[in-house]
């Protein structure tokens, strides 16, 4: 994957922007609050379909106006991919994946393919379980659309019966009508357990090998899937698991008002030297453990679709030891890397092909 434009107009601070980067390390280079993160965060949306600071689409317009456009356009090994997203106060936003327009949101997943190390990253490994599952379900969503589609059939039925819960808890429903919605959850609740099961399989094999590069042999790291219901050995036994543990905790979820069961409770262990991360890591390994995973992800998504994504660091080089910054560098050949930063100086060793100066959402190049 590599990106040839990212086109913006009344994103962010942005009033409008074209910017070429440069098949190796790009580099946005500025002080804090210019418009650098910005940048990726506009890319990032086009990869994933939303963005990794809100959940507002409305935020992402420039002040004072009413819409904004956004652009990404790239080549991959089957050719060139172009996504286009635009928000309007007034309507739905708008998708465009290769100038026709999307019916459905997932329908621009897997054009345009990246990783966002970002330094809330860095506390992926401390923060509560929803931080792991966002990092395994945005990933599974760029490799596997299906995946997104079933997070969102699980979602909505996990809204629904939430809402029931409450009305039978106030005697203006019966209980028996949790069946339907019981059954939508185990249905699609099996097809997401059964693809982290596969895919955090695939991650530990990768993140142990970079943590091993990066401890030089000194730790070993291990990463296991904690579903919170049993995982059966196929898709309908997973499936007959999920609707038996719905239905042994509906009177408790009936007395609670919410869904006690499910892949929303799902977790991913993280190990160094058997002990938990989690809970016992140093500082310094959950930092290590957080960059092994995300450098995985690139691994295995060049593995399982042929083209290395985009990886985009966002102000992290300033938050890792030297140490940690030469391995992050070390993997940098051969993906294309947009870096923002604040001081050239932290990038030392890494080959910059483009430096692009940003000042007030005014971006030039540096000869």
């Amino acid at each position: 994957m590599k990106i040839s434009s990212i086109v913006l107009k009344n994103f962010r601070n942005y009033e409008q922007a074209l910017i070429a980067p440069c098949p190796g390390v790009t580099v946005l280079v500025g002080d804090n609050a210019q418009g650098k993160t910005n940048v990726l965060e506009a890319v990032y949306l086009c990869c994933t379909g939303r963005s990794h600071r809100t959940a507002h689409d409305r935020e992402m317009i420039r002040a004072g106006q009413d819409n904004c456009y956004v652009k990404v356009s790239g080549v991959r090994r089957d050719g060139p991919h172009d996504v286009e997203v635009a928000f309007a106060l007034a309507g739905k936003r708008r998708v465009k994946v290769n100038g026709s327009v999307t019916a459905k949101s997932g329908e621009l997943l897997g054009h345009i393919t990246g990783v966002l190390f970002a330094p809330e990253d860095l506390r992926m490994i401390k923060d509560g379980p929803q931080a792991r599952r966002r990092f395994i379900d945005m990933e599974l969503s760029q490799l596997k659309p299906a995946y997104y589609y079933a997070l969102q059939r699980y979602n909505r039925a996990l809204r629904q019966r939430n809402a029931l819960l409450k009305d039978i808890s106030l005697a203006s429903a019966s209980a028996d009508t949790l069946d339907v919605w019981d059954a939508e959850l185990a249905q699609s609740g099996a097809e997401i357990m059964r693809e982290r099961a596969q895919f955090v399989e695939e991650l530990c094999k990768s993140a142990s090998r970079i943590h091993s590069e990066v401890t030089g042999g000194k730790e070993e790291l291990s990463v296991a899937y904690e579903p919170d219901a049993p995982l059966g050995q196929s898709l309908e036994e997973c499936q007959n698991e999920l609707a038996a543990a719905l239905l042994d905790r509906r009177q408790a979820d009936i007395r609670r008002m919410l869904t006690s069961a499910g892949p929303h409770r799902d977790d991913m262990g993280v190990y160094v030297d058997g002990m938990d991360a989690r809970a016992f890591g140093s500082q310094g390994q959950v930092r290590t453990c957080a960059l092994s995973l995300k450098l995985s992800e690139v691994d295995i998504m060049k593995s399982l679709m042929g083209d290395a994504p985009v990886l985009m660091l966002d102000d992290v080089m300033s938050e890792l030891d030297p140490e940690r910054r030469r391995l992050l560098v070390s993997h940098l050949n051969d993906v294309q890397t947009l870096i923002t930063c604040t001081d050239k100086n932290d990038l030392a060793g890494a080959q910059v092909g483009k430096l692009l100066n940003v000042c007030a959402a005014t971006i030039t190049e540096e000869a």
